[in-house]
C-alpha cells in the first residue's frame, strides 16, 4: 500500500534534495511517476541530481525541477513555493530535509546561527510557507520533516545540532496537532528520524559505507512504508541499532527527568552499569 499523495502525476518538493537522503527520496518519487522539485544550495550537485532524476522517470526533464534555495531565508522559501506552483500546480508532498552538521561547541558561537537557521528555521519556513496552500487543495498531502535521534536523546558533543533537531521534534509534533484539529484538513505531518545513514553529511572522509550504516535508499524505503502505515514518528533502525535499543535509549533519556538523575546521565560513568542493565531489558 502507498499514501495517495505518493502517486503518479502528483508533485513532491524536497529540500536538501541534491544528495543523500533527499536525493534518494526524490528518486523514489520520480520512479513513481511524480513531478519532483529538488531544492538545494549546491548548484553543481543540483545539476547532477537533476540528470539522474530525469533518467528515472518516463517524462524525463518535464517532470523534474531544480531550485537553488537557502532554507534559512523565508524569502527564498516563499520564492520556491511560488515557482513550484507556477510549474506544476498543486503540491502534494513537502519533505523538509535540508540539514547541516559542521560541529559546534557549547560555550562558543561558532556555527550556531547557521545550524539553527538551516536545520530548524528551514523546517519552520517550509511548513509555514507551504502548508496553507496544501490545506486548501482539499486532498491528501504530506509534510515530512527530517529530525534526528540526537534531537531526542541529545548526546554530548554537538549541542547546536541537538538543539536544532530537538526543535524540529517539538515543532513537528505541534504542526501535526494543528493539522489534525483543522476542520477538513487532509494534510498530515510526520517526523522522520533516520538512524545511521551513509551520506555526504556523515561520510567524514570515508568512501565506503560502514557496516553499521544503512544506505539512503534503505532509509527512504522504510520511511515510505511507515508513512503509508500512518506513523507520525518514523523511527528508523540501522544495521547496528535495532528499534528495541532505540526505545530503551529514549526511555532512559526521559527517565532522567522522572528519576531526577543528572542530565545526560547515560554518559555519566556513575550510571554506566545501570544504563547497560536497563538497555538489556525487554521493552
Amino acid at each position: 500500500m502507498s499514501h495517495p499523495a505518493l502517486s503518479a502525476d502528483r508533485t513532491a518538493v524536497i529540500t536538501g534534495g541534491a544528495s543523500g537522503i533527499g536525493l534518494a527520496a526524490a528518486m523514489r518519487f520520480a520512479e513513481r511517476g511524480m513531478n519532483v522539485c529538488i531544492a538545494d544550495i549546491d548548484e553543481a550537485r543540483l545539476r547532477d541530481a537533476a540528470a539522474r532524476l530525469a533518467a528515472a522517470t518516463k517524462r524525463g526533464e518535464a517532470a523534474v525541477m531544480t531550485a537553488t534555495v537557502d532554507v534559512s531565508s523565508r524569502d527564498s522559501v516563499v520564492a520556491l513555493e511560488t515557482a513550484v506552483r507556477q510549474r506544476f500546480g498543486a503540491i502534494d508532498v513537502l519533505m523538509n530535509n535540508a540539514g547541516i552538521q559542521p560541529g559546534s561547541r557549547m560555550l562558543a558561537d561558532d556555527n550556531w546561527q547557521r545550524i539553527l537557521g538551516v536545520n530548524l528555521w528551514g523546517i519552520i519556513h517550509g511548513a509555514q510557507v507551504f502548508a496553507p496552500g496544501m490545506i486548501v487543495q482539499n486532498k491528501p498531502a504530506l509534510i515530512i520533516n527530517t529530525g534526528s535521534k540526537q534531537g531526542i536523546t541529545t548526546p554530548p558533543g554537538d549541542p547546536a545540532y541537538n538543539v536544532s533537531k530537538a526543535g524540529v521534534k517539538a515543532f513537528t509534533e505541534a504542526l501535526q496537532h494543528e493539522l489534525r484539529n483543522t476542520p477538513g484538513c487532509q494534510v498530515t505531518a510526520h517526523l522522520f528520524i533516520p538512524g545511521f545513514v551513509f551520506t555526504p553529511l556523515t561520510a567524514n572522509g570515508r568512501v565506503e559505507k560502514p557496516a553499521g550504516a544503512w544506505t539512503p535508499e534503505q532509509t527512504v524505503d522504510f520511511m515510505l512504508e511507515r508513512v503509508a502505515a500512518g506513523d507520525f514518528y518514523v523511527l528508523c533502525p540501522d544495521n547496528d541499532v535495532p528499534r528495541a535499543l532505540d526505545e530503551r535509549r529514549i526511555l532512559w533519556a526521559a527517565g532522567d527527568i522522572v528519576e531526577n538523575r543528572p542530565p545526560l546521565s547515560r554518559w555519566h560513568a556513575d550510571y554506566a552499569d545501570a544504563f547497560a542493565a536497563f538497555a538489556k531489558k525487554s521493552p
